[in-house]
């Protein structure tokens, strides 16, 4: 009975470690104990992980052939239970500071991502999901449903194929691109420990953030992660009823429990958050509403990040004039709340969020 048992607990993990039950995972799924996993599995030693680490993070290889150390017997087990497909280049828009990518996926789906280029580095901002069920009122990407979630590797390699394409290292990541982060949690988190892994890309926690919309349930579970990677909150309005209209998840977590669960993210984790605020024309760029949200947020360890709007043809939405933005910035920092505005990047191209998969889809 024993050895039974032994025989089904290691069936189902190698079942696990191999995809069984799903896809076949592709080498960009593993985190690296995960790999160790699967290279014992295969009846290797444990430290040829790394190894394939190393070609796939260093070395940016694109097919197990080009591991020349581990063997062809070792080569053929991994090509026999992991899959190496990448993702292409589809499309590619740029301006001086800006590129925008637009990738197509094994299964011919779209998602893009944006490299912006900053006085302290390459930042890129990467897609979650094909798609969005958050059905923000002033998202592209709203207007195209959820598809799929992405898998891991599609992550991972948003970053791969653009630092290969620019043959730069990118310094910092946002996962703030098409879709909610997390609605797509598990591979998110996948993706977080692969590139801030030494042996990966070894990008700093203190170099990734993830926006979410205000899944409360899930900032909960991340808070417990003690992970030192940056949180986000598309807030965009500082009442319900506003919100409401704005952003349809406030109706299931409204702004009341977003808040306290961000006190309690603070007050756990020691870290400051950020607050995203897309700034509307007439619709929440007042003082009134600059007012209304350093009272929501007085007292808490945030900064808020106001963003200037890049308006769409699909979208009635127009962007706040400077004159609005900046009696908005001053009325916030006379009530002592830090706020910065972000630099404008990619106004010249369809740099929006699912613009340029809007109109390839289209």
């Amino acid at each position: 009975m024993y050895s039974y048992s032994c025989f089904i607990f290691y069936l189902l993990f190698f079942c696990y470690i191999i995809g069984i039950g799903g896809y076949m995972l592709n080498i960009y799924d593993y985190d690296l104990e995960k790999l160790e996993g699967l290279v014992v599995s295969l009846g290797e030693k444990k430290f040829r992980a790394k190894q394939i680490w190393e070609w796939l993070y260093k070395h940016k290889v694109s097919s197990f052939d080009e591991m020349s150390n581990l063997g062809k017997d070792f080569i053929n087990k991994l090509k026999e239970n992991v899959s190496f497909d990448y993702i292409v280049i589809q499309r590619k828009q740029e301006d001086n500071l800006t590129k925008k990518y637009l990738f197509k996926l094994v299964d011919g789906n779209f998602i893009e991502a944006v490299l912006m280029e900053h006085d302290y580095g390459l930042s890129i901002c990467v897609s979650s999901e094909v798609g969005c069920n958050m059905g923000c009122a002033f998202c592209e990407s709203g207007r195209l449903k959820r598809v799929r979630n992405l898998n891991t590797y599609e992550i991972v390699e948003q970053i791969l194929i653009i630092e290969k394409d620019l043959n730069k290292r990118i310094d910092s990541v946002v996962v703030m691109g098409i879709g909610e982060p997390f609605d797509n949690y598990d591979n998110i988190i996948n993706f977080v420990r692969i590139i801030n892994n030494p042996f990966g890309l070894a990008i700093g926690a203190r170099h990734i953030t993830i926006s979410t919309c205000g899944v409360v349930p899930k900032i909960k579970e991340f808070m417990n992660l003690n992970l030192q990677v940056n949180l986000a909150i598309s807030l965009h309005a500082p009442s319900n009823e506003l919100r409401n209209r704005l952003m349809p998840i406030n109706k299931a977590y409204p702004l009341e429990e977003l808040i306290d669960t961000l006190k309690e993210y603070i007050d756990k984790t020691n870290r400051r958050v950020t607050i995203e605020y897309v700034m509307l024309k007439e619709v929440n760029d007042s003082v009134e509403c600059a007012n209304l949200l350093a009272d929501l947020l007085k007292g808490m360890n945030v900064y808020v990040n106001l963003i200037p709007y890049n308006e769409t043809s699909h979208i009635e939405f127009k962007k706040s004039d400077k004159n609005s933005i900046m009696k908005f910035y001053d009325t916030l920092k006379k009530r002592g709340i830090n706020v910065t505005i972000r630099k404008e990047f990619g106004s010249n191209i369809d740099a929006a969020c699912g613009q340029l998969r809007a109109k390839e889809v289209n």
